[in-house]
């Protein structure tokens, strides 16, 4: 027997293991993109790699780490003290930068648990600083690590860990980034072992199998609300940087009692350019809307995601075949994704769902030599922007929306830690489309260079606006311009390129759009 009360208690206490992972990540961590931004996700898992608790951190990590702990499970032989390390897309993976390290937890000498946290590390080699290329493969991108235990019996081995700092621009930072992924697992398993100790395993085991149960009963019963049926939509990847344009994602969601079918089959071929996305990046996307649907204080779990089923076609857009470049789809694609999904459930349900919000993370990445310390640095943000208004309301403005979930660098970390000078950081106003409710408006970020360096952009949104609904008008498409000398250069949505000492880039973020008939 199930007791309610009970079952509230763990599932604050496994999430609070997860939160708590994170701000020892958090605190412990170098880099600015970490400490600063918090682009990382925290969690625990059971013995068969099903998603136990994750923390509230990045929406599109919610389906790819699962996967991860799954490719770790079927290659990896644990013992107590190892610590397994990945970054490789086709393994669970999302891309290059982002980290994952995963850790048994061992209770009386059996593996009962994981614990994981995933981070997006500044530079992990390949062909431009911040491992964010204009890329047609993989192996472009930067340092490949399939799973492989860098921590064994709690020793690191050193001999990995030489291998993977020699292949990065900043093995400084890097080094002080792992470590606090090190401890952040360390801290779940301390924390899972106390409770284990405090309730007994077979307790443990009993709840964290009931709250996977409970999160699928209220998603099943979320579903039933809405109109059985086939809803479909499609939009546009606007280009891959390698000249391939207007590449489609197609969606078509069929309803039927409690279950969904989430069929993306009608979707383009994987493309040249790096905007291609693996499998686990759109299971996370698809995640993410379905769970975003759910208003009550619900775990965040693999139950909630059991009666959602993902179908996709290999060799596509959206479940690309190795070497394809990957580098944007994590980023870029993951949201064109949720902008399908949204809107063909805008068709089933419309006063739940919002209009298009601004549908990219505006990815910038900076590296080079820094002048004061004749050291290599490099930089890496997504800039917020506008999004979508909804039945209720209007859209935010200037905020990380959808598959991103991070924080903005202040402008005083960022001038403190990089040869930078922040010319401007604004709202972007009137960028928001009109509507009965309005969206949220972008953001203008210039950034002065205080030193030589290589400068990427990918972004999507500059020529295929976010959508308004019912009548409520597109969002303001965004710009990325280049100033050298007081002369303007429009820049295409991808570009890199190296830029001089006192030359600015200036990105304009696009608004949100609005929902519902600006007249009515």
């Amino acid at each position: 027997m199930i007791d309610p009360i009970l079952l509230e208690v763990f599932k604050n206490r496994t999430s609070a293991i997860a939160e708590e992972m994170g701000v020892i990540l958090q605190r412990t961590s170098y880099s600015p993109n970490i400490k600063e931004r918090r682009d990382f996700s925290c969690a625990i898992f059971n013995n068969k790699g099903e998603l136990i608790a994750q923390a509230a951190h990045i929406p599109v990590h919610l389906g790819s780490m699962p996967m991860s702990v799954l490719e770790t499970i079927k290659s990896i032989s644990f013992e107590e003290g190892d610590m397994v390390v990945l970054n490789d897309p086709y393994k669970g993976g999302t891309h290059l930068p982002d980290i994952t390290l995963i850790a048994p937890v061992f209770i009386d000498g059996k593996l009962q648990f994981f614990v994981a946290n995933r981070a997006h590390h500044s530079d992990i080699g390949g062909a431009s600083p911040g491992s964010m290329p204009i890329s047609n493969s993989i192996f472009q991108e930067g340092f490949i690590i399939p799973p492989v235990k860098l921590v064994k019996k709690g020793h690191i081995d050193k001999e990995i860990f030489a291998l993977i700092k020699n292949n990065v621009r900043t093995p400084e930072e890097r080094e002080g980034d792992f470590n606090a992924q090190i401890m952040a697992n360390i801290t779940g398993i301390k924390r899972l072992k106390e409770l284990v100790q405090k309730y007994s395993l077979k307790t443990v085991n009993l709840y964290m199998n009931a709250l996977l149960d409970y999160s699928e009963k209220i998603m099943r019963n979320k579903i039933k609300e809405i109109p059985d049926g086939v809803y479909s939509y499609e939009d546009y990847m606007e280009d891959d940087g390698l000249g391939n344009t207007e590449i489609k994602i197609a969606v078509e969601i069929s309803i039927k009692n409690d279950e969904a079918i989430v069929d993306f089959t009608k979707s383009d071929p994987q493309t040249e350019g790096s905007i291609n996305a693996v499998k686990a990046i759109t299971m996370s996307a698809v995640y993410y809307v379905f769970r975003s649907l759910l208003s009550s204080d619900v775990p965040t779990n693999a139950g909630c995601f059991r009666p959602v089923k993902i179908i996709t076609k290999k060799g596509t857009i959206v479940d690309c075949n190795h070497p394809a470049a990957v580098s944007a789809g994590n980023v870029e694609t993951s949201q064109r994704i949720v902008d399908v999904v949204l809107g063909a459930l805008s068709k089933a349900i419309p006063e739940e769902i919002p209009a298009a919000s601004q549908g990219t993370m505006n990815n910038i990445t900076i590296g080079g030599i820094n002048p004061e310390t004749n050291q290599p640095f490099t930089y890496y943000e997504t800039i917020g922007g506008g999004m979508g208004a909804s039945v209720k309301t209007d859209g935010e403005s200037a905020i990380q929306s959808h598959m991103t979930n991070t924080l903005n660098t202040p402008v005083e970390a960022l001038e403190f830690e990089y040869p930078f000078q922040i010319v401007r950081y604004s709202i972007r106003k009137n960028s928001g489309g009109n509507g009965f409710h309005k969206g949220g408006n972008g953001i203008i970020r210039e950034i002065k260079l205080l030193a030589d360096a290589q400068v990427t952009v990918i972004s999507e949104r500059r020529k295929i606006a976010p959508y308004g609904l019912f009548g409520g008008e597109a969002g303001e498409t965004g710009k990325n311009i280049v100033i050298k000398n007081g002369k303007k250069e429009i820049k295409p949505s991808k570009f890199s390129e190296k830029l001089k000492t006192g030359n600015i880039i200036r990105i304009e973020t696009p608004g949100g759009g609005g929902y519902g008939n600006p007249t009515s």
